[in-house]
């Protein structure tokens, strides 16, 4: 089965994203070609790999047990491939998920080590919103995630701290004479949801504030650009603020005691961790910070 890779690449894609439409374009094939893909795979294992039904795809116990066979299959296949050349380090694919503030400040210093380790290894660097990135994770959407880290962590996750950030508030920095005076009056732009989102009602409730939100973007840098406009006062890493391009155009807000600050942590499963490429990030990372989950 493993001379030709290809019906197996697109089992893991889909597996991936769960859905036919989304696999069929980022592979560059056909419908119909996925199709009869998954149905000669599943013909040749004698087992169904996914449940079709019409509220969406998902993948079946077996479906689960061959992903994880499949992914340290290919690795392993690499390795025999490129074992008569000698390669220096491991090879094969490592997915990253990562928000762009993270791959912009901490990703060149925290992955040049893997890098210059393993430099046939490819990271599928894969940006979005933070407040998703262990879910991701978890369903084994991705190998990796660099994403804030709540006070508990899930048991089929590790985390090892990588940054600490403090939460600010900001606003506007064009705005009326006083007004800055008064931005912890409102109105509010908050994520969405996340632990940022959390940590700000946390600090609300504590001094019996109910704070009137006008705006709830997914991403912080879509809060950030929503602050700027002047449609409200914004909560955000300071991490975040320190590499916007819209910092010039805003103002931080002192309050005491300020939120919790963030940990930002480099998160994997431990499932995962049995894979050579995560276990040798891992690895190379145990010098920076002290783990936690552990």
């Amino acid at each position: 089965m493993f001379g030709d890779h290809r019906d197996v690449r697109l089992f893991l894609h889909l597996a991936q994203t769960l859905n036919f439409g989304r696999t069929s374009l980022e592979c560059h094939v056909s419908p119909a070609t996925l199709t009869r893909s998954m149905q000669r795979l599943e013909a040749e294992l004698g087992r169904p790999l996914f449940d079709r039904t019409p509220h969406g795809v998902t993948l079946t116990v077996e479906g689960q047990r061959f992903r994880a066979y499949a992914l340290e299959a290919l690795d392993r296949w690499q390795e025999y491939r490129q074992g008569h050349d000698k390669p220096s380090g491991l090879v094969g694919r490592l997915a990253v998920f990562a928000t762009v503030t993270a791959c912009q400040a901490l990703l060149p210093a925290l992955l040049s080590p893997f890098r210059a380790a393993h430099p046939q290894a490819l990271i599928d660097l894969r940006t979005g919103d933070a407040a998703a990135a262990l879910a991701r994770l978890d369903e084994g959407d991705v190998d990796v995630a660099v994403a804030g880290v709540p006070a508990r962590l899930p048991e089929t996750l590790r985390s090892r701290t990588v940054a600490t950030t403090e939460l600010v508030f900001v606003t506007a920095r064009d705005q009326p004479e006083n007004a800055s005076e008064n931005a912890l009056d409102g109105p509010f732009v908050l994520p969405h949801r996340g632990l940022v989102r959390e940590a700000a009602e946390r600090w609300f409730r504590a001094r019996r504030r109910v704070p009137r939100v006008v705006a709830e973007p997914e991403g912080h840098e879509a809060l950030l650009t929503l602050v700027a406009l002047g449609y409200g006062t914004g909560v955000v890493p300071k991490l975040v603020l320190d590499t916007s391009a819209t910092r010039g155009a805003l103002s931080t807000v002192h309050v005491d005691p300020t939120p919790a600050a963030l940990t930002i942590g480099l998160c994997v499963s431990r499932a995962n961790l049995r894979r050579p490429l995560v276990a040798a990030l891992w690895s190379l990372t145990a010098g920076n910070a002290q783990p936690t989950g552990a």
